[in-house]
């Protein structure tokens, strides 16, 4: 079974920087799909980006242009680097992973916070 570790959050200024991490430890080899989701108080949980094994990305629209997935294989990480944070970013942050094809993510990291000021 997989573990997954988030690292990064924090609280910045709009306008201000942040790098998630997210580590996979243990677990079975595959292609595995990468994802970011976040949680807004009182809101659903949502997408915010994805990332194949082949490195094919996608965004949530509210994102685009100010967020960017990353990954590294090899040493079973991901990353979301979140430049021109606004508020309305604020939220837990969850790595998230599913085999390629699969409809629905089964492993959840806890979850970082990010709380943007305005």
């Amino acid at each position: 079974q997989v573990q997954l570790i988030e690292s990064g959050g924090g609280s910045v200024q709009a306008g201000d920087s942040l790098n998630l991490s997210c580590v996979a430890i243990g677990g079975t080899p595959g292609a595995y799909v990468m994802g970011w989701y976040r949680q807004a108080p009182g809101k659903e949980r949502e997408l915010v980006a994805d990332i194949r094994t082949t490195g094919v990305t996608s965004y949530a629209d509210s994102v685009k242009g100010r967020f960017t997935i990353s990954r590294d294989n090899g040493k079973k990480m991901v990353y979301l680097q979140m430049d021109s944070l606004k508020p309305e970013d604020t939220g837990v942050y969850y790595c998230a992973r599913k085999l390629y094809g699969s409809a629905d993510y089964d492993s959840w990291g806890r979850g970082t916070q990010v709380t943007v000021s305005a």
